[in-house]
């Protein structure tokens, strides 16, 4: 169960979802920007945890060829790497709200040749095409903050697949089970498996769809 400042986080956020999806975007773009006035905030490059939760993503992704990839929420680009690496023959996209993020991403991942992009985005409004075989959204959901505007991400983060594509969720367990239920009951998508990590003291769950085809 979340703790007081947990709590209080999440308040937050939802209270910001009260403004216009465009309004929304603004504060949170600058909210993450002053997170990242220093490097990895939350030493998402040093900490076992972050790389456990990494490694286990990333085993629970179906074994087959992907040829364009997308990771929502890539922050500094410390998974964007991992992605790169793992899928050498890839295009990968990494999304961010913060422009500051971003900038050390490209530092950390560079964009030679085309393989790896960043681009500046909020997942609420930016315009979506069904192109990616392969996308991960994680740690991001609980951002958003209440029911229509998780209802508005589902229906983005569908969006952004191929017939058959696949959808990698990644959020605190239990808050999981809240967060991935919006992903559950959107009509384009299916659950293909889950797995909950508890051995921590910050479980997370790992859930995977597949895209329905059309």
């Amino acid at each position: 169960m979340p703790n007081l400042p947990e709590l209080a986080h999440r308040t937050f956020f939802r209270t910001l979802s009260l403004l216009s999806p465009k309004g929304q975007g603004v504060i949170l773009r600058r909210y993450f920007d002053w997170w990242h006035r220093t490097p990895d905030p939350w030493k998402l490059s040093t900490d076992g945890y972050e790389q456990h939760k990494y490694r286990s993503t990333l085993e629970h992704v179906p074994a087959r060829p992907y040829r364009r990839i997308v990771e929502v929420g890539c922050a500094e680009g410390v998974f964007t790497h991992a992605l790169a690496a793992t899928y050498p023959d890839a295009e990968i996209t990494g999304m961010d709200v913060s422009g500051r993020a971003l900038a050390r991403a490209r530092e950390r991942v560079p964009e030679e040749g085309g393989r790896v992009r960043f681009v500046q985005a909020d997942l609420l409004t930016h315009p979506v095409e069904r192109s990616f075989e392969l996308a991960f959204c994680s740690e991001t959901l609980y951002y958003l903050g209440r029911h229509e505007r998780l209802q508005r991400a589902a229906e983005q983060l569908s969006g952004l697949l191929v017939p058959d594509g696949v959808l990698v969720a990644v959020h605190p367990w239990p808050e999981a089970s809240r967060l991935h239920g919006y992903l559950d009951a959107h009509e384009s998508l299916k659950r293909l498996g889950e797995e909950v990590y508890t051995a921590s003291s910050r479980p997370f769950a790992v859930t995977v769809y597949g895209a329905k085809p059309s």
